[in-house]
C-alpha cells in the first residue's frame, strides 16, 4: 500500500529531493505540498481522509510548523505526522510530543529513519 503523504516544505530544492527519495525508497504517494503554515493547515484539514502521512517542517515561509500540527491534534488513528527539522533539539522534540507528533527526524541525519518510519508505516 502506497502511504498518501502531504508536505510542508517551504524549499524546494528539499522538498524536490525528499519527495524523490520517498517515492523511491519507501512506497510514498505524494499527495500534495503547502510551503505556509495556512496552506497546510486548510488542505490538511479540508481533506481529511484523503492523507495518510504529514512531513511537516517546523520553520516555514509564514507561520510555523507547530500550527499545522496543533491544527491536526484531532485526526484518525491511522494519520501519523512527522516532523522533518534541521531544530530537532530535545526540547522540539518535546513540543512536538505534546501536540501528538508521532514521529521527529532530524533533516541532517535521520534521513534514513524517516524513510524506515514510511517504510514500516506503509505496510501497515
Amino acid at each position: 500500500m502506497k502511504l498518501r503523504t502531504y508536505i510542508v516544505e517551504d524549499n524546494p530544492t528539499i522538498r524536490e529531493n525528499l519527495i524523490g527519495t520517498l517515492e523511491e525508497l519507501a512506497s510514498v504517494e505524494p499527495v500534495g505540498f503547502a510551503e505556509t503554515e495556512d496552506e497546510g493547515k486548510v488542505w490538511l484539514k479540508e481533506r481529511a481522509g484523503q492523507w495518510d502521512l504529514a512531513i511537516v517542517d517546523l520553520f516555514l515561509r509564514q507561520g510555523s510548523g507547530l500550527g499545522v500540527l496543533e491544527a491536526c491534534r484531532e485526526r484518525s488513528p491511522g494519520q501519523k505526522m512527522v516532523v522533518l527539522s534541521n531544530y530537532a533539539t530535545p526540547d522540539i522534540r518535546m513540543r512536538c510530543a505534546q501536540l501528538g507528533v508521532d514521529a521527529v527526524f532530524d533533516k541532517s541525519n535521520e534521513i534514513d529513519a524517516l524513510v524506515d518510519y514510511c517504510v514500516a508505516h506503509s505496510r501497515g
